[in-house]
């Protein structure tokens, strides 16, 4: 098998069991829970559009270490077309989802340990290469779900991961056994961990000497025995446990966080892809970044583009879609969007090959890719709530609507013009506040802030790219400065 149907994937995550927590309280049936069930319909659509002949090209590759048709997402980049390919593909998996598909951190954390394994063993002739390899070469065959997990508490940010009062704020190593080591800490903004069979642990920042043990890279199940689960909370969450569809915005996908507690945690020997080479966390911390930095260029457009068609539509449903200044308020979301793409398909196209055999974006341009997507989506959504109006705020129950008192109460007042439905313009406001203010709006905005890294650690990419000595050699050669 190298290609799962959304079935058989929805079947062999059904198997996972975690130790997880919700609300205080252990949850068995995790898959069953109305707060978590729709997180599990954006990956299955993964596995839909890699069945659908026509997404062939976008949603599969070919490995290059079994020759077999694969799911992209678990594909090691071969090429800059495979790069473009990319973006293209969480674009449209944005498009048919209108949230986060949680399976880009787990692509992003394969190919920057891809080539980070690789140098790391032809500098200390070490075996880390062969192992993930090897992995890989399951993840594949298997067509699982890889989570990626980079982001540690940190604690006091004044403090290094070594000057912690508590060592366990960064993920480290505490024993070193024949056969494995033994790891505790914590990943927390886990995407999809619970709908992962599996998670690659990275380090959290570049390291020093003394910090070996908290340099570690690995792979384990994430159903793993001592790892413990807890689900982040989400603005209006709790409407997933109403009764009423439309009020909960986008009732069949969502995404998911999770905070990840490992508690000595055995970690088999040819699962590890780092044990305490320091030197080269700089190198893979930059890459995995880099690589999601990318991806925002795809997925965050492809739910942008969900967005500007509610507001449209909700345009055209208050009659205001001729409006000049409508009209150029869409323009505006347009141009913001697609000046994200513009990014994510540059860094693409100017990627280069690796030693490895992989290929790599273009560091500038997706730290610039992502810098922008810290900004814009941000508009798009101010932009959607001018465009909707105040009633986006204040729209009254599903239950008000059907009530047989005031529900004939409300059908009259919220009509706008003939052929419109009041039932369909009130699942629009609903999709429209989710995507701007409730569960939605985590991924589309306060990810966009945060996610692959905040603000300002892309400016510090940007400064360390930037190449300014060659760029004040342009103007001596053009004056003849000397």
């Amino acid at each position: 098998m190298t290609l799962k149907t959304p079935e058989e994937y929805l079947e062999s995550i059904k198997k996972q069991k975690y130790n997880l927590y919700l609300f205080g309280e252990k949850i068995d049936n995790w898959y069953d829970h109305p707060i978590i069930a729709p997180t599990i319909n954006p990956v299955m659509k993964t596995y839909e559009l890699a069945q659908d002949p026509q997404y062939q090209e976008i949603m599969t590759s070919i490995s290059h270490l079994t020759g077999e048709r694969i799911n992209r997402f678990t594909s090691v980049h071969r090429s800059n077309e495979d790069l473009i390919k990319k973006v293209k593909m969480q674009r449209l998996l944005g498009q048919h989802t209108g949230c986060c598909f949680q399976r880009c951190v787990g692509m992003d954390a394969i190919n920057a340990v891809f080539s980070t394994s690789y140098e790391i063993d032809a500098k200390y002739g070490t075996k880390y290469h062969q192992n993930l390899l090897s992995w890989l070469k399951r993840i594949q065959s298997e067509d699982l779900t890889v989570d990626g997990a980079m982001t540690d508490p940190k604690g006091d940010r004044s403090k290094r991961p070594s000057e912690q009062t508590d060592p366990d704020l960064y993920l480290h190593i505490v024993e070193e056994k024949k056969n494995g080591i033994i790891v505790r800490g914590a990943k927390i903004h886990q995407t999809g961990f619970l709908n992962s069979h599996e998670v690659l642990v990275m380090p959290t920042m570049a390291m020093r000497e003394t910090e070996k043990q908290y340099s570690v890279c690995f792979a384990i199940d994430t159903a793993t025995k001592g790892i413990t689960c807890i689900y982040g909370r989400q603005p209006c969450d709790t409407r997933k446990l109403e009764e009423c569809l439309c009020d909960r915005g986008n009732p069949n996908y969502c995404g998911q966080e999770v905070f990840v507690i490992f508690e000595d945690v055995f970690i088999p020997k040819d699962r590890i892809f780092m044990k305490g080479e320091y030197d080269f966390t700089s190198p893979l911390v930059e890459r995995f970044a880099g690589y999601h930095r990318q991806s925002y260029g795809g997925c965050k457009v492809g739910v942008g583009d969900v967005l500007i068609g509610a507001t449209a539509l909700i345009a055209e449903y208050n009659g205001v879609e001729k409006a000049p200044l409508i009209r150029d308020k869409l323009v505006e979301m347009v141009h913001l969007n697609e000046t994200i793409y513009s990014c994510g398909i540059a860094c693409s196209y100017e990627g280069h090959k690796t030693p490895a055999g992989n290929y790599e974006i273009d560091l500038l341009l997706a730290n610039v890719c992502k810098q922008n997507v810290t900004r814009f989506p941000y508009e798009i959504a101010r932009l959607s709530e001018d465009i909707t109006g105040g009633i986006l705020a204040t729209l009254p129950s599903e239950k008000d609507l059907n009530n047989e008192t005031v529900g004939p109460l409300l059908k009259k007042y919220l009509k706008t013009h003939e052929g419109i439905n009041v039932e369909d313009r009130f699942k629009l406001i609903r999709f429209l506040e989710n995507m701007t203010m409730g569960t939605a709006a985590v991924s589309y905005k306060s990810e966009s802030m945060h996610g692959a890294g905040s603000p300002q650690a892309q400016r510090i990419m940007i400064a360390r790219q930037a190449n300014l000595e060659a760029k004040k050699a342009l103007i001596k050669k053009i004056l003849d400065i000397k």
